[in-house]
């Protein structure tokens, strides 16, 4: 029997909703197998290999490991947006001689197309020079754009599921917002990412399967001009008198200002505009028939307390006075709304509320202000349980 060789695993790319699922099966699915030694974790993707910096994802307790099943992102062993381009042989060079002395038989290399290029330009180099080198591309990308058009390799891309249910929520939701905002506001604009691949918009339609809603999808691969596209919105609303745009991050509107990454894609995050943006300034511009302007979508808070506190006005009459909004400390964020003080009108905080002065308030409570006011009433719980 041979000797145990060990396994190298690294991710690549941005970090999608179960990108840590497939490191957890990586490493319980090798213990199975007697010729996998240990399973080392190359920290931030190749450049890990290119530094040596490795966990050592055996040694870890297995519920540790099965934790990574609900770690979101890619902060357990971090990810990367470096590229091994074929003219640099030194880093190549490198990453067979950090290989050959940890004594790696198997690299999976976690990510999308980029990653799966890499981890067949290492092994292929590795053969090479004569080193058994197993090189495994272990697909991830939100896009779904990984394998062949045809859907024979990949049925489709792990990270994509959870996107594309996401969004069919987000407009699900942005209807409703859109619907009760419509007089003022009856064009709402929303970008969706997935650069030149369209699979993420498209899931869009999910949100509307009956095509009930004033919806418009707008997908890189099938462009129009900004004429044609203000043209389509108008007729929507002369139709429903308001109207919901999805569209992709990568839709052709002109230049924005771009930024590039080391692959040579388009940072869209990071360039000086946005299609959402060109998209909503151009609709304004040439004019709406409807009242109102058009804009681009910004997540809400949180609904939960707005739930409570109609609760607590629909149990309390109120004539003339508002119901507070107070804070209980304890192990737990507890808002006290119904049955708390009410206070007549006048003294009510009609103006907007400034950030108190630094030192004017506990840094503890703070923290937790902050937090309850822009995430999840979930979130702000797990956050003061780990306290």
């Amino acid at each position: 029997m041979k000797t145990p060789r060990n396994l190298v695993v690294a991710q690549s790319g941005g970090p999608s909703p179960v990108i840590n699922s497939t490191l957890r099966g990586l490493v319980e699915a090798a213990r199975g197998f007697p010729q996998i030694g240990e399973v080392y974790g190359a920290r931030h993707g190749i450049e890990g290999v290119l530094k040596e910096q490795f966990i050592n994802l055996s040694a870890q307790p297995e519920e540790e490991i099965a934790l990574l099943r609900y770690t979101p992102a890619a902060g357990s062993i971090g990810t990367c947006r470096y590229k091994l381009k074929s003219h640099q042989n030194d880093d190549f060079d490198r990453c067979i001689d950090v290989f050959r002395a940890h004594n790696v038989g198997y690299f999976v290399y976690i990510g999308g197309n980029d990653s799966m290029d890499t981890a067949n330009k290492i092994a292929t180099l590795a053969r090479e020079r004569g080193m058994d080198l197993v090189g495994i591309g272990g697909p991830k990308t939100i896009d779904n754009d990984v394998g062949d058009s045809e859907f024979k390799l990949i049925d489709h891309t792990p990270g994509y599921g959870s996107t594309a249910k996401y969004w069919m929520h987000a407009v699900q939701n942005a209807n409703e917002e859109n619907a009760g905002s419509c007089p003022a506001d009856p064009v709402l604009v929303l970008q969706a990412m997935g650069r030149k691949i369209g699979y993420i918009p498209a899931a869009a339609r999910l949100a509307d399967p009956a095509r009930e809603m004033p919806l418009q999808i707008y997908l890189a691969e099938s462009p129009c001009s900004l004429e044609a596209l203000a043209d389509q919105v108008n007729d929507q609303l002369g139709r429903d008198g308001r109207c919901l745009v999805v569209i992709s991050e990568g839709f052709n509107v002109g230049s924005i200002g771009e930024r590039k990454d080391s692959f040579g894609h388009t940072q869209f995050s990071s360039s000086e505009s946005t299609v959402c943006q060109v998209v909503v300034n151009y609709l304004n511009k040439v004019g709406l028939k409807a009242k109102g302007s058009a804009r681009g979508n910004v997540p809400g808070t949180d609904q939960r307390h707005s739930m409570a506190r109609a609760k607590c006005a629909r149990r309390s009459p109120l004539v003339g006075k508002a119901v507070t909004w107070r804070r209980s400390c304890g192990t737990r964020v507890r808002f006290t709304a119904c049955g708390s003080t009410r206070f007549p009108f006048p003294t009510s905080p009609t103006a907007s509320e400034p950030f108190p002065k630094l030192g004017s308030v506990p840094a503890a409570t703070m923290s937790l202000m902050i937090l309850c006011a822009t995430r999840s009433r979930w979130w702000a719980m797990r956050w003061c349980r780990c306290r």
